[in-house]
């Protein structure tokens, strides 16, 4: 009798969540370690905006301190760098400049170049500090992003992402297991074709066209991360009257276009659907290679005691071979408005949002 109860336990000790994670890779898409913690994602991703709203929560305090410290730590480096190169181009003696780590930060009294240059040291090692802090959590992946206003600057975004390394590698943490997060502008994925060929793993956020993807695919990115909600928030906004669910949702069908072409052609760059905010949307993604979705989705299929979530995305269907330059790049996304303003919409309020980061530094800073 015993046995039986145990076994009627066994079979039922399941739900969506449990069933899904046995057909992609689930990741979580916050800055929230508690909530990291309840749902044991393999991988997490982060971005400015997610930062924002966890970098002003009480109990992150202690973060955005360290941050700061460490942030004008690296920053006074590059400056004793840059002077250091000054004196080499003049043929001058390089002199020892003292350890300045001590001593005060007087922010105010910096240029206002400087000042903005300090800023993006330190909102980096803001981004940094909690992904370490993330990395405690997880097995996998944490993705870091670059600053979106260089999404047009291939070699801008170069030396960003080969700081943010330099960050996690004196934190002890390998770059085997950061994801630079750059946005798939042409630009953007020129940089990261470059990073891949250096050792650093990439992932292309902000994939809205298969054109797109596939550019990404020729590059070998690492990863890709194609937004399937905001897909349809932008369908939904211009055809309100059609219906959009099921198989008839657009960035479902965006990222199994995506899915069928990459898997028929044996691209080995990983597929992360983003942006996954509804049960039906997790159901019908089910065999992604990864995915991510937000807190209250994942709250949602945890509770669904019992659901057995069946592998949809396995059986790549046949499609011809595509070749993306530069030309067919840009056309292709000038064809496509949703890919167009969906990419600009999400580069500029990226942007805006690391704006208000370091609005919230430089506050803490002139305190």
């Amino acid at each position: 009798m015993i046995q039986d109860s145990q076994s009627i336990k066994v079979k039922l000790n399941f739900n969506a969540l449990s069933t899904l994670k046995e057909h992609s890779i689930v990741s979580s898409n916050t800055g929230k370690f508690k909530e990291i913690k309840k749902f044991q994602p393999n991988d997490a991703t982060t971005n400015p905006s997610l930062i924002l709203e966890a970098a002003k929560t009480p109990e992150y305090k202690y973060i955005i301190e360290a941050a700061i410290q460490e942030g004008i730590n690296v920053y006074r480096q590059q400056k004793k760098a840059q002077e250091n190169l000054i004196q080499v181009e003049k043929n001058q003696q390089i002199l020892e400049i003292p350890n300045e780590q001590n001593k005060p930060f007087l922010f105010k009294e910096l240029s206002l170049d400087e000042q903005k240059e300090a800023l993006s040291y330190i909102s980096d090692q803001v981004s940094v500090n909690f992904g370490l802090e993330i990395l405690k959590l997880v097995p996998g992946y944490i993705s870091t992003q670059v600053a979106a206003r260089l999404s047009y600057d291939v070699m801008a975004t170069q030396e960003k992402a080969k700081q943010i390394i330099k960050m996690y590698e004196k934190a002890g943490i390998s770059k085997d297991r950061i994801l630079i997060k750059i946005a798939g502008t042409w630009e953007g994925i020129q940089a990261a074709k470059a990073l891949q060929q250096e050792g650093i793993n990439c992932n292309m956020t902000l994939i809205f066209n298969l054109h797109q993807a596939i550019a990404c695919a020729q590059s070998g990115i690492k990863l890709i991360s194609p937004f399937v909600g905001s897909v349809r928030d932008w369908f939904k906004e211009k055809y309100p009257e059609q219906d959009f669910s099921g198989k008839n949702h657009p960035g479902v069908k965006l990222v199994s276009n995506i899915f069928n072409y990459f898997k028929y052609h044996k691209h080995d760059t990983i597929i992360l659907a983003a942006s996954v905010r509804s049960f039906e949307e997790a159901v019908e993604l089910s065999g992604i290679d990864r995915i991510t979705m937000v807190i209250p989705l994942l709250e949602e299929l945890q509770q669904a005691e019992g659901l057995n979530l069946e592998k949809q995305l396995q059986n790549p269907n046949p499609s011809e071979k595509i070749h993306i330059d530069e030309k067919i790049y840009r056309w292709e996304l000038n064809q496509d408005s949703m890919a167009t303003e969906k990419l600009a919409g999400g580069i500029k309020k990226f942007a805006e949002d690391l704006d208000k980061l370091e609005i919230y530094l430089r506050q803490l800073l002139e305190e």
